[in-house]
């Protein structure tokens, strides 16, 4: 029976030590195509995080800026920004605010274009 556990922990150890030499280690980079340049390991994991990191604050900024005009019911408004692109979609209790919003966004610093797929609520019950 002991040497059955020892055969399972010698096998599980064998496949261990052999998955683990089969991933790229830390500090190499893949193999890529002849002529490519290969990109550190590190700027290419950093990369997509700090875009993230950017988007989410141009984000914030534009709802701030949208907030800062109480005139305007910002709570059905989403905003999405993807490297300076911005989409806001929702609803907005005025016509007249679908267009003042759009301009609110292109004002925010960062922001290069703004996709404005915002429309009127209706009035419960009205036509």
């Amino acid at each position: 029976m002991k040497s059955i556990q020892a055969r399972a922990v010698a096998i599980a150890t064998l496949i261990l030590a052999a998955s683990s030499n089969a991933w790229s280690q830390p500090g190499q980079t893949a193999s890529a195509p002849a002529g490519a340049p290969a990109a550190p390991a590190a700027q290419s994991a950093a990369a997509p995080f700090n875009a993230r990191k950017a988007d989410r604050a141009l984000r914030r900024q534009v709802y701030a800026a949208i907030g800062q005009h109480t005139r305007i019911s910002a709570g059905n408004i989403s905003v999405v920004a993807r490297g300076g692109a911005v989409t806001l979609n929702g609803t907005v209790t005025d016509a007249s605010q679908v267009n003042e919003v759009a301009e609110i966004a292109k004002r925010v610093p960062g922001v290069t274009s703004v996709t404005n797929k915002l429309i009127v609520q209706k009035p419960f019950g009205g036509a």
